[in-house]
Parts: C-alpha cells; sequence; structure tokens
C-alpha cells in the first residue's frame, strides 16, 4: 500500500532542511524512534524540532493530527504553533503539559465520572489561609505563598503525605510553621479543596493520568489520538509530568525530547534534569544529538558562559558560529559603592546605548529578585529611558489593552474600506493614545506604551489586511500571549528571562546573598544559583554587563562579589575574551 502524504505536504519536502547546520539537519530526519537533543543556550533548538516536525509531516511519516508538541510556558507554545504554520504543518498540536491536560480532563470527566469537572482554583492562597484559621494558625502572606509553593512541589513529585512528612525536615519551612504543622495544613488545604469540589492546577495533571491509569477506554482514545510526541526543555520535567507522559505514549517509543542540564532552574518548583541526562538509560537504543554551535552570542560572550559552566554534569561547550561573532566587546565587571550608584551607572550606560542609536527594546536589565527592580526602574525614569517590567501583568491581561481589543472588534464591524493604521490609530487616539509619550513616568507611560505597541502591530500587518483580520490577528495573540514587542528598555528577574534574548544584558547585583542567593544552602542549592547566572549571560547577543554593589543603599554591612565572578574572570579564557574590569562611585 502506497503511504499517502499527511496534510501540510509541500512539494519538495528536501527544502525544509536547507539552511539547517549537520547537527540540526540530523535532529530533523531523526523522524522515527526515540531521539535525545543535547541543545545549548543558542543554538537554533527551536529551529531544529520545528523543521523535524514539519519535514515529518511534508514525507507523510507524521499525520500531523496524530502530533502532540509540549512545552511549558503559553507562550513558547504558541511561538511553536506559529513556526509550524510557517512551515506547512498546520493541525498538529503545541501545548503546555496544563493545557493537554485540561483539555483532556474537560473531554473525558462527563464520560467517566459523569456531570461537570470540578471548579479550578485561581489560587491557593484564600484556600490555605482558611486552613490555617481552622488550624489556628497566623501566616503572613509570604508563609501563605511559601506553603502553596510547598503543596506544588509535594504534588509534582509525587509525594503521598505521609512521604512528604519524612522529607520535610530537609526542606526550607516558613519560620512559623514546624514540620507537624506544615504536615498538617497540607492535609486540611485538601480536605477543603474536596468539600468544596474543587481542583487545584496540579491535580488537572493527577486527574488526567488517574483517569489514563485506570480507565482503559480513556487510554486507548488518548494513544488513538497522538501518536508521537515532541517536549521541549525537557531539563525542566517534573516526576509528574514524566509518568503523565509515559502514560501518554503508553509504552510506545516514539518520543523526541529537548533540553540542556546547564538551564535547570526551577528544581524548587519541582523540576529536574535527571530525565534529560538519564534518557539513554530508560531509551537505550535513543539516538542523541547535540546542538553546541551558538548563533546567538559573540565569542566573548559564549567563553565567559563556558567558563562558568566548565566540568558541571551535563554541560554542553558552546562554539560562537555567528559570522563575525568573533568581534564582539569584552564583557566587563564593574563595582559599586551602594546599590544606588550601581542603578545611576546602568542607566547612564543605558542612555548613552540609546543616543547612539541602539533600540531600547533590544536591551535588558536583569537581576535575581524583584525588589532590585525598584531603584534600577527610579534610575532609568530619571535618564528618561523607556522600561517595561517582566514582573508586572502580563501585556494583554492590562485593562488599557484588553478595553482597545473590545473597541476594535465593535469597529470592525462597521469599517470596511479604510486603511488600517487609520482606523487603529482613531480607535487608540479615543482610549487616550497621542503621537507623542507623556512626559511623566509611572502608570500614564506605562498605558501609552502598551496603545502604542498596539498601532505598531498595525503597522506592521501586511498590506491589504482589514482591521476584522487585524482584530482575529489580537485575539490570537492574546490566546497564546504572543506580546507584541514595546519601544522600551525591559527589566527582569533571571528567571523571567528564561527563553528571552537581547543585544545588550546588564546583570545587576552579582554579589554574595544575591547570586547566590542566601537561602541557597549546599552544592545543590549553589550549583542552581550557577545555572541562573549562565541562563542570563547567554541572553546576550553582543554586549554584556555584570555588575555588582559593596552594600545595599540604606545599610551599613558590606557585601562580597559574587563567586563567580572570581570564575568568569579567571586567566583560562584565549586572549581577547577575558572579563575587564571598572568601578564607579555615586555622583
Amino acid at each position: 500500500m502506497v503511504r499517502r502524504p499527511a496534510r501540510g505536504f509541500v512539494s519538495d519536502p528536501d527544502r525544509l532542511l536547507a539552511g539547517l547546520d549537520e547537527r540540526q539537519k540530523e535532529v530533523a530526519e531523526t523522524l522515527r524512534g526515540p531521539l535525545c537533543v543535547l541543545a545549548g543556550a543558542g543554538t537554533g533548538k527551536t529551529r531544529a524540532i520545528t523543521h523535524r516536525i514539519a519535514y515529518g509531516v511534508a514525507t507523510g511519516t507524521y499525520d500531523p493530527q496524530r502530533v502532540m508538541a509540549l512545552t511549558f510556558t503559553t507562550r513558547a507554545a504558541g511561538e511553536l504553533l506559529g513556526r509550524l504554520r510557517a512551515l506547512g504543518a498546520d493541525g498538529v498540536q503545541a501545548r503546555t503539559f496544563h493545557s493537554a491536560a485540561l483539555r483532556q480532563l474537560h473531554y473525558f470527566w462527563p464520560v467517566v465520572a459523569g456531570g461537570h469537572p470540578p471548579r479550578i482554583l485561581d489560587g491557593k492562597g484564600a484556600l490555605i489561609g482558611h486552613a490555617a484559621s481552622a488550624l489556628k494558625l497566623r501566616l503572613d502572606t509570604a508563609a501563605l505563598r511559601d506553603t502553596a509553593a510547598e503543596i506544588e512541589w509535594r504534588k509534582v513529585s509525587r509525594l503521598r503525605l505521609e512521604e512528604y512528612a519524612r522529607v520535610a525536615h530537609s526542606r526550607t519551612l516558613p519560620a512559623q510553621l514546624s514540620v507537624d504543622a506544615m504536615v498538617a495544613l497540607h492535609q486540611r488545604y485538601e480536605d477543603l479543596k474536596d468539600e468544596r469540589k474543587q481542583i487545584d492546577f496540579e491535580d488537572v495533571l493527577l486527574a488526567t493520568a488517574g483517569m489514563i491509569e485506570n480507565e482503559p477506554r480513556v487510554a486507548e482514545q488518548v494513544r488513538e489520538q497522538y501518536r508521537f510526541f515532541v517536549v521541549d526543555e525537557y531539563q525542566d520535567v517534573s516526576p509528574l509530568q514524566h509518568d503523565l507522559l509515559a502514560l501518554w505514549l503508553g509504552g510506545r517509543r516514539e518520543l523526541c525530547v529537548v533540553g540542556d542540564a546547564s538551564q535547570t532552574i526551577y528544581s524548587f518548583a519541582g523540576a529536574t534534569s535527571d530525565y534529560l541526562v538519564r534518557f539513554g538509560s530508560e531509551y537505550p537504543e535513543a539516538r542523541v544529538v547535540r546542538l553546541e554551535d551558538n548563533y546567538r552570542s559573540s565569542a566573548p560572550i559564549v567563553t565567559l558562559a563556558n567558563r562558568l559552566m566548565r566540568g558541571r554534569p551535563g554541560a554542553l561547550t558552546l562554539h560562537a558560529a555567528t559570522e563575525g561573532a568573533q568581534s564582539g566587546p569584552t564583557p566587563r565587571v564593574s563595582a559599586h559603592v551602594d546599590d544606588a550608584a550601581e542603578a545611576a551607572s546602568i542607566a547612564q550606560s543605558i542612555a548613552q546605548r540609546i543616543a547612539d542609536g541602539t533600540p531600547p527594546e533590544s536591551i535588558a536589565v536583569l537581576y535575581r529578585i524583584n525588589t532590585q527592580s525598584i531603584a534600577l526602574e527610579a534610575a532609568l525614569r530619571r535618564f528618561e529611558v523607556p522600561v517595561q517590567s517582566r514582573a508586572n501583568s502580563r501585556f494583554f491581561d492590562q485593562q488599557e489593552v484588553k478595553q482597545a481589543i473590545l473597541l476594535l472588534r465593535g469597529a470592525s464591524i462597521s469599517i470596511v474600506d479604510e486603511p488600517l493604521f487609520k482606523s487603529v490609530s482613531d480607535v487608540l487616539r479615543g482610549l487616550g493614545w497621542r503621537q507623542d509619550p507623556p512626559e511623566g513616568g509611572g502608570a500614564e507611560r506605562v498605558a501609552w506604551e502598551s496603545l502604542n505597541a498596539l498601532l505598531g502591530l498595525a503597522e506592521e500587518a501586511p498590506p491589504g489586511t482589514s482591521l476584522a483580520d487585524f482584530v482575529r490577528e489580537l485575539q490570537r495573540r492574546q490566546q497564546q500571549q504572543h506580546e507584541p514587542t514595546r519601544q522600551a528598555v525591559t527589566l527582569s528577574t533571571l528567571h523571567a528571562a528564561k527563553g528571552l534574548e537581547w543585544d545588550a544584558v546588564y546583570i545587576a547585583g552579582l554579589s554574595e546573598g544575591l547570586v547566590p542567593i542566601t537561602f541557597a544552602q549546599g552544592l545543590e542549592a549553589v550549583d542552581e544559583e550557577r545555572r541562573l547566572l549562565y541562563v542570563g549571560i547567554t541572553r546576550a547577543r553582543r554586549a554584556l554587563e555584570l555588575s555588582w554593589s559593596k552594600r545595599a543603599s540604606s545599610a551599613r554591612a558590606e557585601r562580597a562579589p559574587s563567586r563567580f565572578l572570581d570564575e568568569v574572570r579567571a586567566p583560562a579564557a584565549p586572549s581577547g575574551a577575558g572579563v575587564s574590569a571598572s568601578r564607579s562611585r555615586a555622583r
């Protein structure tokens, strides 16, 4: 029997391999059996796996309706879908683990249990608070947040309550709670949840796994629907996600995983790189491909990143592969008298970059904890540098953005033959947008920048795009959290910067107590901090500035520079790839 190409077939599948390097091409052509792709930062892993899926569809090896690509954020899933659509692989599902599980839960629950599935909690805080009150425990906001994190860690680690009680002594618990109190709080939380017929985010995965495990008809339908799995960021898989994936596979070996052990930065949330590192033990017949040619960063940045991770378990050795990568500026380390001086120095440097022609959206300032952003944002505002913070609400969750999309949708009903830019700008002017940004900062400036970003999307739309088409595109972006680029410098924690990149990156606060953070006790915790700094370093394309200050602006106690700075300044670097040092004082 002749196998017919699946939907999405293109006349020349080999064109999908053009432009891939040899290792990426090996990934794309390995269509069957278990495949492990060890992909370093900036090595084109998304390009490799999307071309693999598209090549499989184009050659008829995959029916796109039978392929599931899994990742960890809605934004990443949206990016995968966009790339696959552009490559002709329509019909492939790209979802987060939770999104895929929730869809199956809603579909199968009426059949298995009858009625509607339980309501999902918006957050754990309120219910934990009720549980604490029932146990006569007084917890502040931080303790409630830490308790929620402990509940999540226990569940994704697949620990029963009695098992958690045995390991909780080694966990960092809120000061107000003993191990016995924490265990009792977990139990009361679960009881209240059951009484109210509610489930939390982790229960979605647990319930879906339970249905597949215990209901043969559910398992049969799920495994019939999805035959081929691709998992991105496999170093971030938790035991619960790993087990659910195994249930989806049902013993089949059609699995491709992609990851980098050096970018494991969510161990505190139950993620483990063990499944990536030991993939060959779980699947002895697996092919392993290493992607180590970095197409993002200049050679000096790549050298510094390699030096930081040299000798660490599972670390890849990156090679700068971009044309002209050898000529990048040397990363610089600067020391400052206090946080205010550090923030002022960074702001002044960024203002100069922008004046020299660097777009603000191609610059980022990264730091360990959110409170560090206060001084940095204030300093940047003084230099009249536009700022966007990834700690704020997501773009499409902002009230002015929601209102704009609602009004644009209404306008699209009556506006037909009018230039898109005029239609969009007229609607946004009604919401207060003007051509020139407001002079002040704060909420007014943030609102203007958000509306201006929507107008930017209208400017970038293909010729002939109608207002109705534009609104549909906005709704698609809204669903996938595909945010537009705003003309502003990004402020972000190191964790939130994962998966992003900028031309120029400043990493602030590289002192002991911040990187590594004070509560990082023990070798494993410090290694996680090392990986977090590695993630920050590898976000930079051309310029990298590292800095630290001797003390907080309101404190007398002096800090020491991060132990990692000594390592990146080691003399083992090739000539021209070292790290220069400078010092600054408050002005």
